[in-house]
């Protein structure tokens, strides 16, 4: 596993949303989704609010590495199922950035978007 540099770490975890492109098959990039992207420890997370079956989430499967891009750092990545012992940290860090938005924030607080958290790792 590679780990983050601080400045990149800092960087995308204080970001607001972050893009990401997952590859397909024959390696090419699939068209960027918007989402929100937090920090727990040194360590970068997403999570889809369709939980596994979402569209983008599926699109992580079949190589799982893609390309990420927020807060000025655009990096290769692959993506990592989050163990479910890490979920309680990755909770609580989207409560935190994300909290003044209540009515949304709980839709990546549910069991079904548990599921689908997401480890970004730099490649």
């Amino acid at each position: 596993m590679t780990h983050w540099n601080d400045a990149d770490l800092a960087k995308i975890g204080a970001a607001e949303e972050l893009d990401l492109e997952s590859e397909r098959a024959d390696g090419t990039l699939r068209d960027p989704v918007t989402m929100w992207v937090v920090r727990a420890g040194d360590h970068l997370y997403v999570r889809s609010v369709k939980g596994t079956a979402g569209p983008w989430y599926r699109g992580t499967q079949s190589r799982h590495q893609g390309r990420i891009d927020a807060g000025g750092a655009q990096r290769n990545v692959t993506f990592r199922e989050a163990d479910p012992a890490e979920h309680a940290a990755v909770d609580a860090a989207y409560r935190e950035k994300y909290g003044r938005y209540t009515s949304i924030v709980e839709h990546v607080l549910t069991d079904r978007a548990r599921e689908s958290t997401l480890r970004l790792e730099p490649r």
